[in-house]
């Protein structure tokens, strides 16, 4: 079985809107619906989960129910963060999910993840036992920097990739790595860097610079132009 854990907790500050980034309206359609349209397409997927910024759960039904979102199961309320979400989704599968079924974390505000991306993410945790979605980086020069004023150290870029989600791991690794970051006091807000403070390997899988996150109005201006462009692309 695979579940995608959808992360909509955010309050979306960035963007200074009254509206919360997963609920703006992008060419009539709230964000977080094309987002839940993306797993309610892909036959991999089983169920859908997501972990709601409190007092939009019932609004987030009513969407799914006007878009068709029938694999949405459950709608939870969020937590302070990314991992407090995450956590409080992967604890509220205890006695659906089996040890090594499949949960996809994604955060809500990436709504241009295609089949492809979720299929290749399923895939590589299938066989290594988890799968990130990332990126080769291929831009800019990275320099580290201590001070945000000046650099000494150019980063190699061959070195260096870019991680986003979907996320895919064995619920039962998931949910031991929630556990353990709850005995130790780890307080980091991604479950990827989490999996790296407790000693695990990561894996990557197929990625794409489309998949953006939707964190400021001009990202969400990115996100109409691609869009408008693929549907361009369909007429054609």
């Amino acid at each position: 079985m695979n579940i995608a854990v959808i992360l909509a907790g955010g309050s979306g500050k960035r963007t200074e809107q009254d509206v919360p980034k997963q609920f703006i309206n992008v060419y009539d359609k709230p964000i977080i619906v094309y987002t839940l349209e993306a797993f309610q397409k892909h036959p991999g997927i089983d169920g859908i989960i997501v972990s709601c910024l409190e007092g939009w759960e019932e609004i987030l039904k009513a969407y799914a129910r006007e878009y068709g979102i029938t694999k949405l199961k459950w709608v939870i309320s969020g937590g302070e963060d990314g991992q407090a979400s995450t956590r409080k989704a992967l604890f509220e599968l205890k006695g659906v999910c089996r040890e090594k079924d499949i949960v996809l974390v994604h955060d809500a505000v990436r709504p241009f993840v295609s089949s492809e991306i979720i299929s290749d993410c399923i895939a590589a945790c299938q066989r290594y036992g988890n799968g990130l979605s990332a990126v080769r980086f291929q831009a800019e020069t990275i320099v580290r920097s201590r001070d945000g004023i000046s650099g000494d150290e150019i980063i190699d870029r061959q070195d260096i990739m870019r991680v986003m989600t979907p996320q895919a791991f064995h619920y039962g690794k998931a949910v031991w790595a929630q556990e353990e970051a709850e005995k130790r006091g780890i307080t980091t807000v991604y479950i990827n860097v989490l999996m790296a403070e407790l000693g695990e390997r990561l894996y990557f899988s197929k990625g794409s610079a489309k998949n953006i996150k939707l964190t400021t109005m001009e990202d969400i201006e990115i996100f109409k132009a691609l869009y408008s462009a693929e549907r361009e692309d369909w007429i054609k």
